[in-house]
């Protein structure tokens, strides 16, 4: 490769690592704000309820995720994070190459009936009315733990630019000793 052409694609490879950057500080920032204001609305409702009605006392014996974190790989050495929820089931990819067999008929069996259909909302083990500052901390957790991901594939992002934006200086060094 040309040392022009290699200039140009680190010119390239170093904006795009600025941009991510630069999205990477406003998610974090984000972040910080939604759980900040999860532990205040959290303060509100036990102050509303009473200390002891919201605590560790009230959570079920047997604790479920209601969410699960999926990667992916995007690239080589380049991961995607994901939250998926616990009830929904992804459907399994398949290839264009490969044969893919399906049973479209089976045995007649009655539907056994499932230990856990859905999970259960965690804010009913706090009664049933519960103060609405209870929800608002409930979405800033989930918004909190989705912005999570988000920042977790950014910084594998950009991890990554790095390591490309370092190869690319190598290279340049070889190609043009004296330069860079």
């Amino acid at each position: 490769m040309a040392a022009p052409d290699l200039r140009a694609e680190l010119d390239s490879l170093l904006l795009q690592l600025l941009g991510d950057l630069e999205e990477l500080e406003g998610k974090r920032a984000v972040l910080n704000a939604r759980v900040e204001e999860g532990w205040l609305s959290l303060a509100k409702a036990r102050y509303a309820m009473g200390a002891k009605s919201v605590g560790p006392l009230q959570y079920a014996s047997h604790i479920e995720p209601q969410v699960c974190l999926h990667t992916s790989e995007i690239q080589e050495g380049l991961q995607k994070f994901e939250v998926v929820r616990a009830g929904v089931h992804t459907p399994e990819e398949v290839a264009p190459g490969e044969a893919a067999l399906r049973r479209r008929k089976g045995p007649a069996k009655t539907p056994e009936p499932q230990s856990s259909e859905a999970p259960q909302d965690p804010l009913n083990w706090f009664g049933i009315l519960v103060p609405h500052s209870l929800r608002q901390a409930q979405a800033s957790f989930r918004d909190g733990l989705q912005l999570a991901a988000d920042i977790a594939s950014l910084q594998n992002r950009v991890d990554w630019g790095r390591n490309q934006l370092r190869g690319l200086q190598e290279k340049l060094k070889k190609l043009e000793p004296g330069a860079a």
